[in-house]
């Protein structure tokens, strides 16, 4: 019998960029790894949607196209062969042979050069999507990197990239021009963000009190914040409901434990939980806050599924 049919199906990406310096956390993310928390796998995808869907379209990339989602700088990569990139979503210095690489557009690069990421000085977190995606295989139908679970990336075992990795892309050329981002799809991340809460099903167990500072009251991101979640720092919440019996966890969940200091869950969040809901974030407002450093304010804003529904729709019409 021939072993032709039992052979590897022959590859068409190429190695196209190779770590030289691997930053604290960069991770290949897609949109997202779907139906499977019934097994208690969580979401993955990338922490600011946003961001990772324009850094896409600008790369002319279809919707869930995986990029590489840098935290904090610090990674720098060899153009392994010539391509079309972009990077949107924070300032984090990046630079291309030493020089400013402009941020929010479509950029050219040669094989040889540098990329590279240094330090924040607005958001938190970047995406490069590179014309043509990312390949990785998918676990449980996703290549979406979540660490603390193994799953995903850009080798399929939940790694962050490390010196000496090589990321390979289905290359491609796009064609027509680049679109342009409009001045308000920029977000200063630097301000105070107003972030918008669909008010859950325990709302009215907090005290009337709790719920006039949970929405009037300025919050501070806490340095105890990751993918998992971000905790906010102000007036104690109260609520007569101390536990639940577990519910599921939707992503954006604002879960009050007994400190009473909300913490919104964000992509790696656990898939069940037990402590009582003043409701969910939007996914955009979810990916605001994936964006704010330790000390930024925030304010919660109140909104009815309807709008947030409309919002929704409205950002998605613009990514096919």
């Amino acid at each position: 019998m021939s072993l032709a049919r039992f052979a590897a199906p022959a590859r068409s990406d190429v190695v196209a960029l190779r770590v030289r310096r691997a930053g604290p956390l960069a991770l290949l993310q897609d949109a997202g790894r779907f139906g499977v928390r019934r097994l208690g796998v969580t979401q993955g995808g990338p922490a600011d949607l946003h961001a990772w869907a324009w850094a896409n379209r600008l790369a002319g990339n279809g919707w869930g196209t995986a990029a590489l989602e840098v935290t904090l700088g610090g990674l720098e990569l060899e153009v392994a062969r010539d391509l079309q990139l972009a990077v949107c979503g924070a300032d984090l210095g990046a630079s291309l042979d030493g020089q400013a690489l402009p941020l929010w557009q479509r950029v050219a690069l040669r094989e040889g050069q540098r990329l590279a990421f240094a330090t924040p000085r607005a958001g938190l977190r970047a995406y490069l999507a590179v014309a043509g995606g990312f390949v990785a295989e998918p676990v449980l139908g996703s290549c979406a990197c979540v660490v603390r679970e193994g799953l995903g990336g850009h080798d399929g075992h939940g790694r962050s990239l490390a010196e000496g990795d090589v990321l390979r892309v289905a290359v491609r050329t796009p064609s027509g021009p680049a679109p342009t981002v409009p001045d308000d799809e920029r977000p200063d991340y630097r301000a105070e963000c107003r972030l918008a809460l669909l008010p859950g099903a325990q709302i009215a167990d907090f005290a009337g009190a709790s719920l006039y500072a949970a929405f009037n009251a300025r919050w501070r991101v806490d340095d105890r914040a990751d993918r998992m979640g971000v905790r906010l720092t102000g007036p104690a919440l109260r609520c007569r409901i101390e536990t639940l019996v577990s519910e599921g966890l939707g992503l954006g969940a604002v879960q009050v434990p007994p400190d009473g200091q909300p913490i919104a869950l964000l992509n790696d969040r656990q898939t069940i939980g037990g402590y009582p809901r003043l409701g969910a974030l939007t996914p955009l407002s979810a990916s605001r806050l994936a964006q704010c450093l330790p000390g930024q304010a925030v304010r919660l804003v109140a909104l009815s599924p309807e709008r947030a529904l409309a919002d929704y729709r409205r950002f998605r019409r613009g990514f096919g």
